[in-house]
């Protein structure tokens, strides 16, 4: 006669094998993919059960690097940038590896030091499609790029926007030493004096216009899994 399939039920926690480190539905983990050479995949644990056996099983929620999507990387996503997908698995606990946390980009723009757990997220994705919710952001500069909180950027006293030392012709060790900066286009209109030194280091006021990611991102392409070792 065959077995009755052992019941599943929900859990509450999971320690992450070799440490005292507790996973609980919410927390931000790190995956173990199956090639060693990879980073390991971030996911956002949405559900934990366990079989009659003690094995356990974590509904993921996974978030996207920008190579892993479609489009791929670009100028103004940062190093520690991801974004958060509508795809989701069912994968075995033993491929978490540790815990992360994936911040707002308001927050992350505000810590003081960032570690190798932290990361963070401004968009939504849809991995079918290469959609992005929102589907425009906030640009800054005369290139009008959205804000990569990795590199610096100085604020025009008189405009108020802010712009990469790179497309105002200056070097990062000179926009460094400044204490007041106005651009090129105030400097016309009101002949103020362009470098007085004002150095900042992030965006906080209005965006002149915003950036539509549809047309860069919206591309037919292979929708993929992730692969994990188990």
């Amino acid at each position: 006669m065959a077995k009755t399939k052992q019941g599943k039920k929900d859990v509450d926690s999971y320690t992450i094998r070799g440490t005292n480190k507790v996973v609980r539905v919410g927390d931000c983990v790190l995956m173990r993919p199956s090639d060693s050479d990879n980073q390991p995949y971030v996911a956002r644990v949405e559900k934990m059960e366990a079989d009659g056996r003690g094995s356990v099983r974590v509904r993921v929620r996974w978030y996207y690097r920008p190579e892993e999507s479609k489009g791929g990387r670009r100028q103004f996503h940062g190093a520690k940038e991801l974004f958060l997908s509508d795809h989701f698995d069912l994968q075995s606990a033993h491929t978490i590896e540790g815990k992360c946390v994936v911040h707002s980009f308001k927050n992350y723009t505000k810590l003081d030091n960032v570690g190798p757990e932290d990361f963070f997220c401004r968009f939504e994705y849809k991995a079918a499609t290469g959609s992005f919710t929102p589907d425009r952001v906030a640009v800054y500069c005369k290139c009008e790029m959205p804000y990569n909180p990795d590199d610096l950027m100085v604020q025009c006293d008189a405009c108020k926007d802010w712009f990469h030392p790179s497309c105002m012709g200056m070097t990062i060790e000179q926009a460094k030493k400044l204490d007041h900066y106005v651009c090129s286009d105030c400097f016309r209109e009101n002949g103020t004096k362009r470098l007085s030194n004002t150095y900042a280091t992030s965006p906080n006021s209005e965006p002149k216009v915003s950036y539509s990611l549809c047309f860069i991102y919206c591309m037919p392409d292979y929708v993929g899994t992730k692969s994990l070792n188990l």
